[in-house]
């Protein structure tokens, strides 16, 4: 049984708040009902429904989308074979290996050994089973085909997994580079850098504007660690922070959209997602407009978004999905509003997704193999700026020095 936190009126008008155990959120709203309340707000009690252990470990570590998609296909293939939901389950937090996600797949199992369904006992852990999760869930429950559901989750993880391995593995070296010159430019102006300007400094050189500048920034880092220690975490911090708002999901939507160098790849990857994660709800029996709300909720850029929840408006009103695709040309190719309405046609749209999904994910797959080829000369040039100010600063005093000699 779960708890529910609810505010009501009574019959003579009198306002009430509390909580009640039900198996549901449904079987919580009937009991009051039946007891002559009207509900003003009723929901799950988060500190309620889940163990301390998970409580603790949600604030310090993440079920991985490898974990899921490993759970979502050991699932199907076990309720398949003829174990019920609770003893599969129940196998399952037996076998893996994180801590948090073991502990969550207990409390699944209690919450479904006191009746309470598979999809709501998922949904009291929101940031481990998103909406396309719970509600694909739901539909196979209903439907009456719940392991055939659960291999189709699976295999949009699975691409997902694919899809999200190969723009970092794409980025990974970039960044690998970028921070081993950033921690050896740091190491240089605190520790090196400091040593042999001193020496020009005792002489007496007279110092180039490149060498001046170098003295000032190590001297900066030097004198004031603490100051660059807390702008560099209040701005890592910040930017955390402020890609959480509406504005910041705004602006990195923005960026992804617009910025030339990434703009392809960006559309590419949502068009992608999108093709996918459409085509596994209609598949496992989601209506058209539930799907689209799932979709919206699923996807994180901003633009596709809008545009989606926009779109569900003048599809209830009778317009095509594929027409409302092609008004939003900036961020939806083409190619993606025409094989839509090959599909409308033909009424294949399911299918006709999966195509534009596998045609987007081999775009990626090229896009990314290029990635690197295309970041390496940026790398250089910016390397070799570096190294050249070092260079330049380091050179010049030596000439004047050497002239002072002779």
């Amino acid at each position: 049984m779960s708890k529910f936190a609810y505010t009501a009126k009574s019959a003579d008008g009198n306002s009430k708040g509390g909580e009640i155990s039900a198996k549901d959120e449904k079987s919580a709203a009937q009991q009051l009902r039946a007891e002559g309340f009207l509900i003003t707000s009723i929901r799950p009690m988060e500190d309620e429904k889940k163990s301390v252990e998970v409580r603790f470990l949600d604030q310090f570590t993440n079920v991985s989308l490898k974990e899921k998609m490993i759970f979502a296909r050991n699932l199907s293939v076990m309720i398949a074979s003829g174990l019920t939901v609770s003893r599969a389950i129940n196998n399952l937090a037996a076998q893996v290996e994180s801590k948090k996600f073991k502990s969550i797949l207990k409390d699944i199992f209690n919450e479904i050994q006191g009746g309470v369904g598979l999809s709501d006992s998922l949904a009291k852990y929101p940031r481990v089973f998103d909406d396309l999760f719970v509600n694909m869930v739901r539909v196979g429950e209903i439907g009456g085909n719940l392991e055939e559901v659960l291999g189709i989750i699976a295999t949009q993880l699975e691409k997902e997994h694919d899809l999200r391995g190969k723009v970092i593995g794409a980025l990974i070296y970039p960044a690998v580079i970028l921070v081993a010159m950033l921690g050896i430019g740091v190491l240089m102006l605190t520790f090196i850098l400091p040593k042999i300007l001193g020496v020009f400094a005792d002489m007496n050189v007279v110092l180039p504007p490149a060498t001046r500048f170098v003295i000032a920034l190590s001297g900066f880092f030097t004198n004031h660690y603490v100051i660059v220690f807390g702008i560099t975490l209040f701005l890592i911090v910040g930017t955390k922070i402020f890609l959480q708002t509406e504005l910041g999901k705004k602006t990195i939507g923005f960026l992804l959209i617009k910025t030339p160098a990434i703009r392809n790849i960006a559309i590419k990857v949502n068009c992608a997602r999108f093709s996918r994660i459409y085509s596994s709800l209609l598949k496992s029996g989601v209506s058209s407009i539930d799907g689209l709300n799932i979709v919206a909720n699923t996807l994180g850029n901003f633009y596709y978004k809008r545009a989606i929840r926009e779109g569900i408006e003048e599809i209830q009103r009778g317009v095509a999905l594929s027409v409302v695709i092609s008004k939003n040309g900036m961020i939806f190719p083409v190619l993606v509003s025409q094989m839509m309405e090959v599909g409308e046609e033909t009424g294949k749209t399911d299918e006709m997704l999966v195509k534009i999904a596998e045609f987007y994910e081999e775009e990626v797959n090229q896009l990314t193999k290029n990635l690197s080829s295309i970041i390496e000369p940026i790398l250089m040039i910016f390397i070799g700026s570096a190294v050249g100010l070092f260079a330049v600063s380091m050179l010049q005093p030596m000439y004047s020095l050497m002239d002072n000699i002779k």
